[in-house]
């Protein structure tokens, strides 16, 4: 069930920086694809082959886009979705979320305003995986009794 609130398809177009290691280069790259035939600009740093290379690195150049505003919203695939999203997550100013279906994807902007979206294509299928890419684009954060929440999140950056 889609909790309340989201909207489905639609979102406004959007600048998305994207990033995978080699476990993660199958389904990033159908992901690209679809984000650009919905008309969205990818900044896509990679990796561009099934080449073994390490998921931090790919994970902290896509955090630091969105950090630095370059993108609006990241995405992020490796092997489980949660190695690559743990190392965004160390890039102050950004809220990374590992996802699995629409409803942990749109409730991962609406609760907890995620700015970048990881998923691993080890355990989630291409049509789940578009579909839930849609859904976090097209959600909004709500705020309200989530702001004061994910403004402690914040928080423990400052320690």
């Amino acid at each position: 069930m889609v909790a309340a609130g989201w909207s489905g398809y639609g979102a406004a177009m959007t600048r998305i920086a994207a990033g995978c290691d080699h476990a993660g280069f199958a389904l990033k790259s159908d992901l690209v694809s679809h984000l650009r035939a919905l008309g969205h600009e990818v900044i896509d740093y990679g990796t561009h082959s099934a080449e073994r290379v390490d998921y931090p690195d790919y994970g902290a150049a896509v955090g630091r886009s969105v950090a630095a505003g370059d993108a609006e919203l990241g995405l992020l695939v490796c092997g489980s979705g949660i190695g690559i999203g743990i190392a965004a997550n160390k890039i102050p100013g950004v809220r990374a979320a590992t996802i699995h279906d629409v409803t942990s994807a749109h409730l991962a902007r609406e609760h907890n305003d995620a700015n970048i979206i990881a998923m691993g294509e080890r355990l989630i299928g291409p049509e789940v995986a578009r579909e839930a890419l849609d859904a976090f684009l097209a959600a909004e954060f709500e705020g309200g009794r989530h702001a004061g929440r994910v403004a402690k999140i914040d928080d423990l950056l400052r320690g």
